[in-house]
């Protein structure tokens, strides 16, 4: 199989070759620079031998063209922050207008795409990272957000409807570029954080009307629920086809339950995920401190949980950039057993 007809076929929880596989990792030396940034992750993907790219622009790309202010160190292993938000009152909030694709970091990840394009090898498929829109007011506003939800809900509605256009407007953009899927990022959907009921008023109706302008235009669409105690039974029904989520956690929704409340395609198998503190990933990287043993007989564990079907593996979040080529090389050689 290609590396195109293997995941179409895991998508669709068909019988595989073999499982299909991938790895990511924020480029941070390089994400300034969409040709650069494309470029290694091609280059990153051919190494190690993966079944698809998932796009890696930094995670907060979707700020600072409505003000936040971002420190960029161009370190490998020093991710760009949020060091001052881009709303700091209620009247920021009226101040978000809807921006072309083409313009400031947005605009950049657009290149990103576009030369992912042209990069890319044959029957590679390559999905681009988009946060849902409240994720990216969530990193905008930072801890006032909630507290704004409550008290001035029609001022947060307002930026969330220019959000949601922006990224729509984006999309279509990296749609004509050509990415096979979109990686949709939820930061919110977690009852650490909100509750259920805010999630219905201020996520989920712009959550839908993101998706619904990509659904039907490309094949490979994950979301990605981020955080601890997710609301996956509330978000397993967005009209996507893969669900990413922090699944081999001890406090977390392991795949053998999710496979009983949902039947879509899951992307995962790998614990590995950062914690978001202050702005900052802490990693907690299985692979990272493990031994290629320990990976393969760990993969093994999660492709045995849903019989081989309807299975990607990956990382259940963003990979540590400390990882060692060994153990990417073990992650490839574990879904060859």
């Amino acid at each position: 199989m290609t590396r195109e007809e293997r995941i179409k076929a895991a998508l669709q929880g068909k019988e595989v070759d073999r499982q299909p596989v991938s790895v990511w990792m924020h480029f941070s030396e390089f994400d300034q620079d969409p040709r650069s940034l494309a470029e290694h992750m091609v280059s990153f993907n051919e190494q190690f031998d993966y079944d698809f790219i998932k796009m890696v622009p930094f995670g907060a790309y979707s700020t600072p063209d409505w003000g936040a202010k971002v420190t960029i160190y161009c370190d490998k292993y020093k991710e760009p922050v949020v060091s001052a938000p881009g709303i700091s009152s209620i009247e920021d909030y009226y101040g978000i207008k809807a921006l072309p694709p083409i313009q400031g970091t947005w605009g950049k990840q657009l290149q990103l795409a576009q030369y992912t394009g042209k990069l890319v090898k044959k029957n590679t498929p390559f999905i681009q990272t988009i946060f849902a829109p409240t994720t990216t007011l969530r990193k905008l506003a930072g801890k006032r957000l909630i507290q704004d939800m409550e008290q001035e809900p029609e001022a947060v509605h307002n930026a969330l409807v220019e959000i949601t256009k922006t990224t729509i407007d984006f999309i279509k953009a990296c749609v004509d570029a050509g990415v096979s899927g979109f990686f949709l990022a939820t930061q919110c959907a977690a009852t650490d954080y909100m509750s259920a009921e805010q999630h219905a008023e201020f996520c989920k109706p712009y959550d839908l009307q993101v998706i619904n302008s990509y659904k039907d235009a490309t094949y490979f669409n994950v979301l990605h629920i981020h955080g601890n105690n997710i609301m996956f039974d509330i978000v397993k029904n967005y009209p996507v086809n893969c669900l990413n989520w922090h699944d081999r956690f001890i406090d977390g929704l392991d795949f053998a339950k999710a496979r009983t409340m949902s039947d879509k395609a899951f992307l995962g198998g790998i614990k590995d995920a950062p914690e978001i503190v202050d702005g900052v990933l802490k990693y907690d990287s299985f692979i990272t401190r493990s031994t290629p043993a320990q990976i393969k007989e760990h993969i093994k564990q999660a492709i045995d949980m849903l019989g081989g079907k309807g299975l990607i593996v990956s990382p259940g979040c963003v990979a540590d950039p400390r990882v060692s080529d060994e153990n990417l090389h073990a992650v490839r050689q574990a879904v060859e057993l």
